[in-house]
């Protein structure tokens, strides 16, 4: 933010540089050298950055200029000056304009990007850093430049007796994609309280989909999404999963070896166009003090580098195991850009989950 208010700044000043520097040149070169034309160039410049009266009072400025170097080469103010302060008028008018658009547009915008944030909260809360037994960390980055919402979608609540999360991908991206995930997220802060375990879960968002599909047009009716929920109980040291055909989480066990979750029987995809059986599988680990699930989209997991090898996800991960909690997802960030090149060429979303140790074992 630093860097970009400097940047702006630097703008700003774009235009009074031009004014010294023209005038500077045209002072100290021979009078055949004419550099008040650079003037010209001074309402255009103050259009970029400043207001619509800023931009006049630097025509003005660049006005007064060209008319006082023209008097000190003596030269007529009729008719060849006269007609150069026009110009220089009909410049500055003309700049101001199209400042004052500028501006408008840049309301409208800032209007748009608040009601992104509010609509972003309501869809989407921010995860809460701290949930019974385990502590939250997030990692959320869309692929398009300045966009708050995209189709991965994340969700962790307390549940009596334990806290469940969902993190899911929905196929497809645009507004379609983001609706999709509003509908999966709804049905998650349903159905998380209400049923008795993951399968429930699992089948409650499969027919939330299928009432979506039914009342959307048909592009947005064939999406499907990609799933994993997990259940850390809070008197139980173990976690429970269940893969909706999304990637594997990484599980790190305190002073353990980092590795991939081994699915068993992951199901498919949630509204995949295919019949499937309503059958779950869950997989229940080990899940005690210190211990760290990290559950990510295929953003992180399918980021590629110049050569095209993947990102090493579980290594990296393990790299980290004495780095803070609330540190490994910025250093994640840091180093999937610095693996890919540039920024997520799609949208990007971990949560990292740390079991806390019981109150007696805090120090």
């Amino acid at each position: 933010m630093a860097s970009w208010k400097m940047r702006y700044r630097g703008v700003q000043l774009l235009p009074l540089a031009m004014i010294v520097a023209a005038a500077m040149a045209d002072v100290f070169t021979p009078r055949r050298e004419r550099y008040d034309a650079f003037l010209y160039i001074v309402p255009g410049l103050a259009a970029v950055s400043w207001g619509a009266r800023g931009t006049l009072a630097f025509g003005a400025v660049a006005t007064a200029l060209l008319v006082w170097r023209g008097e000190a080469r003596g030269e007529a103010f009729m008719p060849g000056g006269f007609a150069e302060t026009v110009l220089m008028l009909v410049f500055s008018l003309v700049a101001a304009w199209t400042s004052s658009v500028r501006q408008r547009r840049e309301r409208e915008l800032q209007h748009v990007r608040t009601v992104a944030d509010v609509v972003q909260r309501a869809v989407q809360h921010p995860l809460p850093k701290r949930l019974g037994p385990v502590d939250l960390h997030l990692l959320y980055e869309t692929s398009v430049a300045g966009a708050h919402l995209g189709g991965d979608f994340y969700k962790a609540l307390e549940v009596p007796g334990a806290v469940r999360v969902m993190i899911g991908d929905v196929q497809g991206k645009g507004l379609g994609a983001v609706e999709t995930a509003a509908v999966l997220l709804g049905a998650f802060r349903q159905c998380a309280h209400a049923e008795p375990d993951l399968p429930g879960v699992a089948r409650t968002l499969e027919a939330s989909m299928r009432r979506h599909a039914a009342r959307v047009d048909v592009e947005d009716a064939e999406r499907f999404a990609t799933v994993v929920l997990a259940e850390i109980p809070v008197d139980l040291p173990v976690l429970r999963l269940l893969s909706c055909g999304h990637p594997p989480p990484v599980l790190q066990p305190s002073g353990g070896t980092t590795r991939l979750v081994d699915f068993r029987q992951p199901s498919l995809p949630i509204h995949l166009p295919v019949s499937v059986p309503d059958e779950y599988v869950v997989e229940e680990i080990a899940f005690g003090p210190r211990d760290r699930l990290l559950m990510y989209t295929d953003g992180v997991s399918e980021t590629r580098d110049r050569r095209g090898n993947f990102y090493p996800l579980a290594e990296r991960l393990a790299s980290w195991s004495d780095t803070p909690a609330r540190d490994v997802l910025l250093a994640l960030a840091v180093d999937l850009r610095r693996f890919h090149g540039h920024g997520p060429d799609d949208d990007t979303a971990a949560v990292l989950i740390e079991r806390t140790p019981p109150p007696a074992q805090n120090t």
